[in-house]
Order: C-alpha cells, then sequence, then structure tokens
C-alpha cells in the first residue's frame, strides 16, 4: 500500500513538473509565431517607458509622423542580458529620448487599446535601434527565426 502511494505520488509530481514546463515553453514564441518577416517597419520617435523583463525587453515609444496623429508603438526586443551584451543599457533609453527602431510589425496589424492607457497599441519585434548621434544598436533575439538581413552579429 505504502509502495503504490509512493509511485503514485511520484507520477502525480512528474506530471505537474510536465505541465509547468510546458506552460514555460509556451509562454515563450518564435517570431514567425507573432510576427510579420513581409512587414518590416522603420519607427521614428520617443521613448515613453522601457520594461527590462523576461524573456523579451519592450521598448515603448510615440511616433509622430507629419500629418498624422501620434501612435504608441511597443517593440519587442531580446531579454535584458542580451541587450546589455550588445551595449544597450537602461540609461540610454529613457523616457523622451529620440529613436529609429527598424523592425517587424505584429502579424495582427490592429493596433489594440491598452487597458492601462486607453490609447491604440500598435506592436513590432525590434531588429535595431539608432539613436540620433548615430549609433545603431541590435535589440534582437537571435535564433527565433526573424528574417536574416544582416542585423544579427551572430548570422553568419
Amino acid at each position: 500500500m505504502k509502495s503504490n502511494l509512493l509511485v503514485a505520488a511520484g507520477l502525480g509530481a512528474i506530471v505537474l513538473a510536465g505541465g509547468i514546463a510546458a506552460q514555460q515553453v509556451q509562454a515563450h514564441h518564435a517570431f514567425q509565431a507573432e510576427f510579420d518577416g513581409d512587414s518590416p517597419v522603420l519607427l521614428k520617435g520617443k521613448v515613453t517607458t522601457v520594461e527590462w523583463v523576461n524573456p523579451h525587453t519592450w521598448v515603448h515609444l510615440t511616433v509622430a509622423d507629419a500629418g498624422k496623429a501620434p501612435q504608441d508603438w511597443m517593440v519587442e526586443g531580446g531579454t535584458p542580458n542580451t541587450l546589455l551584451r550588445m551595449g544597450l543599457d537602461r540609461n540610454m533609453l529613457r523616457p523622451g529620448t529620440d529613436i529609429i527602431v527598424r523592425g517587424y510589425q505584429a502579424k495582427d496589424k490592429r493596433c489594440l487599446e491598452s487597458p492601462v492607457t486607453h490609447t491604440a497599441t500598435c506592436k513590432a519585434n525590434g531588429r535595431d535601434i539608432t539613436f540620433l548621434d548615430g549609433k545603431k544598436v541590435f535589440m534582437g533575439s537571435s535564433g527565433t527565426g526573424a528574417p536574416k538581413d544582416g542585423s544579427d552579429p551572430t548570422d553568419k
């Protein structure tokens, strides 16, 4: 009886651990799952906030094209550690900083309303950021299936 109980408890632990691992795998996605490699974007705007979180950093910016209403964008980058290794840190992306982001728009082209700001926000995956002084930093996630366009220094 005790051995059957131990076996059942052990199997339960294995099933539970497998379920947790599956949730973690589902939470991290490949580029093709969410972004469109055939829809490049070039965004020129001011940083509003940056989320330095795993598994992806999010840079929020407001793009103000001449003759158009300002548009909010959230741009996915690599992990905070990846960005730090590429030379990008918190001090470089303070709110109000002017940047140019080259990347790819989400497959879902709709700009969805944020429950926090109540403004429509568009989503993209960032390949690189260029600062007004000309400094360019790769911000993408290597090996995610994004188009090989020469931005990723690890692409061979």
